[in-house]
């Protein structure tokens, strides 16, 4: 059991680490009036592909951490980094939740039904983040922080994470279908429950 934490621990760090470099430096930064900015980016992608893997929480934590990293480390987005932690960490639960709970992808061996279910959890957690991403964001701007273009850049914010959201749903699926048959060769494949 102690083995099995571990593993988890380090492929959670991992995640966290993917996240942050897909997030950081493999994005399309869109600049936007007020001196705010969006991105097209896979960070969310690695974050869903945590979730397929290691379960909602473990998933979610590496997806959030890696992107509330990257936003920290940006002069642009570090005021948004704890809107990034909590969203993020929610897609990995719904996600998570979707995939494990309901469709118990890791203990079926139909790969349609694992497809159906994988491609389900994966754009349940990206409507999640497409419909309160932008509103968070919104509400986050505009309330906390008091920016007045507020509403200016919701269109564009919701754009973007639109994009991001159909992106990241063939990515992790596409990846998840790839590496689990290896990781169940290699006996490194888990079962979540």
């Amino acid at each position: 059991m102690r083995n099995e934490k571990v593993y988890k621990l380090t492929l959670t760090a991992l995640m966290a680490a993917l996240s942050y470099v897909v997030f950081t430096f493999l994005q399309i930064k869109i600049a936007l009036p007020g001196g705010d900015a969006t991105s097209l980016h896979l960070g969310n992608a690695v974050c869903v592909l945590g979730v397929l893997l290691l379960g909602g929480v473990y998933g979610g934590l590496g997806g959030a951490i890696g992107m509330t990293i990257g936003d920290l480390l940006d002069p642009v987005y570090i005021i948004y980094a704890p809107k990034t932690f909590l969203l993020k960490f929610c897609i990995g639960l719904i996600t998570g939740l979707v995939a494990h709970k309901i469709g118990k992808i890791s203990t079926s061996n139909d790969t349609k039904h694992v497809l159906k279910w994988t491609v389900i959890a994966s754009i349940c957690g990206m409507v999640f983040n497409m419909i309160f991403d932008p509103l968070v964001g919104y509400f986050y701007k505009r309330v906390i922080i008091g920016k007045p273009a507020a509403e200016v850049t919701l269109a564009w914010n919701i754009t973007a994470t639109s994009i991001n959201a159909v992106l990241s749903v063939i990515a992790a699926v596409a990846i998840y279908m790839a590496l689990r048959p290896a990781l169940r060769k290699s006996g490194l494949f888990m079962t979540i429950k």
